[in-house]
């Protein structure tokens, strides 16, 4: 792995939530997910009654996440990119996801899991603290 792929994985640990990105019917979509980082790769935790497992399991999706909400001088944003597979997880991946939410979209919340092997990473951060530091000599 890069020193990129390598800090972008350790980004996405400092996040919960991120967007996972496909096609279904010819269509693109986005939807929220809850991941982990997981030996290398990303699980995610979705909805299953929405659906969209189905148009991620064995294609390739974008996994993005970023930290541009936190109010931090140095924002962030990665992507992965690699093939979804559905997947059962272990208790220690269940434990490491945390409480689920209750319902989705008024519907009881059932989990499904994907786990993607990222074969592109992309990462982007963008520092303003020179610019605010800059504003503030002036």
């Amino acid at each position: 792995m890069s020193t990129d792929e390598i800090r972008a994985i350790e980004l996405l640990n400092g996040v919960s939530y991120g967007r996972v990105a496909t096609s279904m019917r010819a269509m693109p979509f986005v939807a929220p997910a809850r991941h982990i980082v997981d030996d290398g790769g990303v699980l995610l935790r979705m909805h299953r009654g929405l659906g969209y497992h189905r148009a991620c399991a064995g294609s390739v999706v974008a996994y993005g996440a970023d930290n541009f909400n936190s109010g931090a001088e140095n924002l962030w944003s990665v992507q992965f990119t690699g093939t979804a597979e559905v997947v059962e997880p272990t208790e220690e991946q269940l434990a490491a996801f945390g409480a689920a939410p209750q319902v989705v979209d008024g519907e009881p919340f059932e989990p499904v899991y994907m786990r993607i092997e990222p074969q592109f990473v992309t990462l982007h951060e963008l520092d303003y603290t020179m610019e605010r530091h800059l504003h503030h000599v002036a």
